[in-house]
C-alpha cells in the first residue's frame, strides 16, 4: 500500500498529465482547419518529439540496473506500437469525424478496459472504491456525451469507431507499462516507448503518403511543436511516473479529468458549446476522481 503522501502526489502529476494530453486533440482540431491530413499532422508531431526522447533516452540509459531480457525488450516494441502509435493514428483519424469534446469522452472508456485487461491478464481484483468511482464518472460521461450524437450524425459514428479502437490499444499500452516500467525505470522505459511509435509513424508516412510536408503554412508547424512538447513529450513522463506512484487501474480512473479539461479548451478555443447538462456530468466526473483520491488500493 503506497503512504498517502505518495499517493495523492501520484494522483496530481496524474491529472497535469492527463491536462496536457488532452490539448492534443484541441491543436490537432485547429491544425485541420489548415486543410492538413490526419497522418500529415501525426507525422510533424513525432518528428518534433523525436530528438527529445533522443535526448532522454540517451541521459536516462543507466538509469536503473538492467535486469530485463530480449523478451521484455519486444514487449516494449509491442506496446510501443500498439499504445501511441496505433492510438495516436486511430485518434487523430477520428479527429476529423468529431468535435475535440466529443471524441475525448469516447475515449474515457478505455479505464473500463484497463480494469478489465488488468484482471484479465495481471489478476489484479477491481475494488469497490474503483468500481464506485467509475460507475460515478461513467455517469457523468453519459451526460455530456447525451446530446452530441445527435447532432453530428453518421459522422459521428464513424469517428466514434476510430476514437474507440485509440481506446483499446491506449488501454493496453496502460497496462503494459504499469508493468515493464518497474523493469526498466520511468524515464528510459517512455522513451523507448515513444522512440519506437516515432519510428512506426516515419515508416507509415513513407510507406502510403504523397504530402510534401515542406509546404504548410507557419502556423501547422508551430501547432506541430506545440502538441509534441505540451501535449507528447512532457505528459507522457508524468503519466508514467502516476502509473508508478498509484498503479495503472487507479490512474485509470483519475483520468477522467481528460474530458472535461478538453471540453472546456474546446469551449475556449474551438468555440464548441458548453451546455448546462455539460456542466453537471463534470461537476459528477469531478467528484468520481475525488473518490478515488481517497482509496489507497495499490
Amino acid at each position: 500500500m503506497k503512504s498517502k503522501p505518495t499517493f495523492i502526489y501520484g494522483i496530481l502529476i496524474g491529472i497535469l498529465g492527463i491536462v496536457l494530453f488532452s490539448s492534443k486533440a484541441v491543436m490537432v482540431k485547429l491544425a485541420y482547419r489548415y486543410n492538413i491530413d490526419a497522418l500529415s499532422i501525426l507525422l510533424l508531431r513525432m518528428l518534433f518529439a523525436f530528438p527529445f526522447y533522443m535526448a532522454i533516452a540517451y541521459f536516462y540509459r543507466n538509469e536503473k540496473k538492467d535486469t530485463t531480457n530480449r523478451k521484455d525488450y519486444l514487449w516494449l516494441v509491442f506496446f510501443g506500437f500498439v499504445g501511441y502509435y496505433l492510438a495516436s493514428y486511430f485518434d487523430f483519424v477520428g479527429l476529423t469525424y468529431i468535435k475535440a469534446s466529443l471524441e475525448r469522452i469516447i475515449l474515457f472508456i478505455y479505464p473500463t478496459i484497463v480494469l478489465v485487461f488488468n484482471k484479465w491478464f495481471l489478476k489484479k481484483a477491481i475494488t469497490k472504491v474503483q468500481k464506485l468511482a467509475i460507475l460515478i464518472t461513467y455517469i457523468g460521461i453519459v451526460m455530456t456525451f447525451g446530446s452530441e450524437v445527435s447532432i453530428t450524425g453518421n459522422d459521428a459514428f464513424l469517428g466514434g469507431f476510430f476514437v474507440l479502437l485509440s481506446a483499446i490499444t491506449y488501454a493496453s499500452y496502460l497496462v503494459g507499462s504499469g508493468w515493464l516500467i518497474p523493469k526498466f525505470g520511468v524515464m528510459r522505459f517512455t522513451a523507448y516507448a515513444m522512440l519506437v511509435s516515432c519510428v512506426c509513424v516515419f515508416v507509415h508516412f513513407g510507406m502510403v503518403s504523397k504530402t510534401d510536408i515542406f509546404n504548410f503554412p507557419w502556423q501547422v508547424y508551430m501547432l506541430g511543436l506545440a502538441i509534441a512538447i505540451f501535449a507528447t513529450v512532457i505528459p507522457s513522463f508524468l503519466v508514467s511516473i502516476s502509473i508508478k506512484l498509484i498503479n495503472s487501474s487507479n490512474f485509470a480512473v483519475v483520468a477522467g479529468i481528460g474530458p472535461i479539461s478538453t471540453i472546456v479548451l474546446a469551449v475556449i478555443f474551438l468555440n464548441e458549446s458548453l451546455t448546462m447538462l455539460q456542466i453537471i456530468g463534470t461537476l459528477i466526473v469531478i467528484s468520481g476522481i475525488l473518490l478515488v483520491s481517497k482509496s489507497r488500493n495499490s
